[in-house]
């Protein structure tokens, strides 16, 4: 069964171009560990909301956009092999100067129970 993995992230808007530059260039090795497909999605209607939101969850800043994003796994197997390699795959070091701050990155798996 597949495997996802999703992200919500803050990006400075100023770095649209740096982030879809970044997104390209990780691609073939994120697909070379099994990543079967991948979205990046800019927001355009990510509402404040009162108690929770995206832009809450990301400490969304004056001049940043939310980015939500997910890739597609065969298996939750090939995300963890893949996961891992960030500490002994030397590629992964070459790739890491990313346009926004990951410190308030959110993300994580999740195993599908629905898809249409």
């Amino acid at each position: 069964m597949s495997y996802v993995n999703g992200f919500v992230l803050a990006v400075p808007a100023a770095n649209k171009d740096a982030y879809i530059a970044a997104a390209r260039r990780t691609w073939p090795l994120f697909q070379e560990y099994g990543a079967l497909s991948t979205v990046e999605a800019w927001g355009d209607n990510v509402p404040e909301g009162e108690h929770t939101s995206f832009p809450m969850a990301v400490k969304l800043e004056e001049g940043e956009v939310v980015v939500f994003s997910w890739i597609i796994w065969k298996d939750r197997e090939a995300a963890d092999r893949c996961m891992a390699s960030s500490e002994t795959d030397p590629r992964w070091a070459e790739m890491m100067d990313m346009p926004f701050d990951g410190k308030r990155m959110i993300w994580g798996g999740f195993t599908p129970i629905f898809e249409a």
